[in-house]
């Protein structure tokens, strides 16, 4: 069976794979996820100092509007902008922003 497949390996001569092949936007949310580790000050200062959420001090750090991140999740802004006034969101939501976002759950969970 032939599953069609977005991510490719090239092997090299030993034949271990290589090197990888995928579409760019998966690899930039790839990335992103293992750059980004912790929590950076202004995203602390946001909670505290605005009473933000996590969801929402995190979209404000990384200049991103609540559409872009419905948009990435395939929502409405409405939807999302409900999860982050949300004060304890279920795991599954804080994955898919998460991910949309770019970073680790834990990273939203504090």
């Amino acid at each position: 069976m032939n599953a069609r497949t977005d991510i490719q390996f090239i092997r090299g001569p030993d034949g271990k794979p290589a090197f990888v092949v995928m579409p760019y936007a998966q690899f930039k949310k790839l990335g992103h996820a293992k750059r980004r580790q912790g929590v950076p000050q202004d995203v602390v200062n946001r909670v505290f100092e605005q009473s933000l959420s996590p969801m929402a001090a995190w979209r404000e750090h990384l200049s991103l509007t609540q559409a872009a991140v419905a948009a990435d999740m395939g929502i409405t802004q409405a939807a999302y902008a409900q999860m982050e006034r949300s004060k304890r969101p279920r795991r599954v939501t804080l994955e898919r922003v998460a991910q949309a976002m770019g970073l680790q759950v834990e990273q939203l969970n504090w």
